[in-house]
């Protein structure tokens, strides 16, 4: 039996995707130079208000200035209800080097379809070779609550990010590590005398839903931050919880978290292996006319093909990332 599951049509990998603040600006060429599959320069909540104009002014000088390789590169703005958001949207999308606007705090399917509306505006004026892409941040209760609508609502949006830090706030639920399991959340399960305390994570609701989503309409789910960057056996069972729900990258508030990321993302060996060694024997099969067989107890059939031909085409991309 395949160990574990990969999902997913896509033609970015993201395995990992580095926050960097853009008043940060010594940390610019190290990021590029990097492990991190995409990175995102932060213009919004690492950076102070006094000083976003700035942050958007260093932003266009290091899309048009530093070698970023082949890295995806975007740029998080400022949510459209702020003064900055339309001014941060013009400048970065005027740099070339920009592969996506990466939007927070969207909460309907027209915050999207009014980028989407800007940005042809702008390549109409100035013509790109490659059309600029949107990646969204799903961090309030209303986004959620509207994001299959969001999700389908422009062909420019690629991927989805669960921002858990605003969304845990807009809960009141109190917590101070973002990202992180709350051990309050549990039941007390009681039989034969004796209690069984189950330990739940209270974010399911919320990742299930925008991995479904994403599924649904073709795009990239992504997971949010996880912040205590000092405990990186939480990172890597928060990057695990969400592959195993279908997610195919998180977000790297430290660089110390990216390499984590790249690991669990990929698939492994034994994925790859499994995947090929299915893709032969099934055609073979397929020649004498079978659909389907039996390997080590298991029913494999044409379904378990479209599985390994995704699992291959994963990791050709996490191939060709590796730096």
């Amino acid at each position: 039996m395949i160990p574990g599951s990969i999902d997913g049509g896509f033609s970015r990998i993201q395995r990992s995707e580095l926050a960097v603040p853009a008043t940060s600006t010594q940390f610019f060429a190290k990021a590029a130079r990097g492990p991190a599959d995409s990175l995102f320069l932060d213009l919004e909540d690492a950076v102070a208000p006094s000083r976003r104009i700035e942050a958007r002014a260093n932003a266009v000088a290091a899309l048009n200035e530093v070698d970023w390789g082949a890295k995806t590169v975007s740029v998080r703005v400022n949510g459209l209800t702020t003064p900055w958001a339309i001014s941060d949207i013009i400048a970065v999308a005027r740099c070339p080097r920009l592969d996506m606007i990466l939007l927070p705090k969207v909460e309907t399917a027209g915050d999207v379809e009014f980028v989407d509306r800007l940005l042809t505006g702008l390549e109409l004026e100035a013509p790109r070779e490659r059309r600029l892409g949107i990646e969204i941040l799903v961090e309030t209760t209303k986004g959620l609550a509207n994001v299959e609508q969001i999700a389908a609502s422009s062909a420019r949006l690629e991927g989805i990010i669960f921002g858990v830090g605003d969304y845990s706030i807009e809960l009141e639920n109190f917590d101070t590590v973002f990202g992180a399991s709350n051990p309050d959340y549990a039941v007390l399960a009681r039989a034969d005398g004796t209690s069984v305390r189950h330990w739940n994570d209270q974010w399911h609701f919320a990742l299930a839903r925008i991995a479904n989503a994403c599924r649904a309409y073709g795009r990239r789910p992504i997971d949010g931050p996880f912040t205590n960057y000092a405990d990186p056996e939480g990172f890597r069972a928060s990057c695990l919880r969400a592959r195993a729900l279908g997610f195919e990258g998180k977000w790297a508030i430290h660089p110390s978290q990216v390499e984590i990321a790249n690991e669990v993302f990929s698939p492994t060996r034994a994925q790859i292996d499994w995947a090929s060694a299915i893709r032969a024997r099934m055609e073979a099969e397929a020649e004498k006319g079978s659909g389907a067989i039996g390997l080590d107890g298991v029913l494999i059939d044409r379904a378990h093909v479209k599985l390994a031909d995704k699992i291959l085409r994963r990791a050709a991309l996490a191939g060709t990332a590796r730096p």
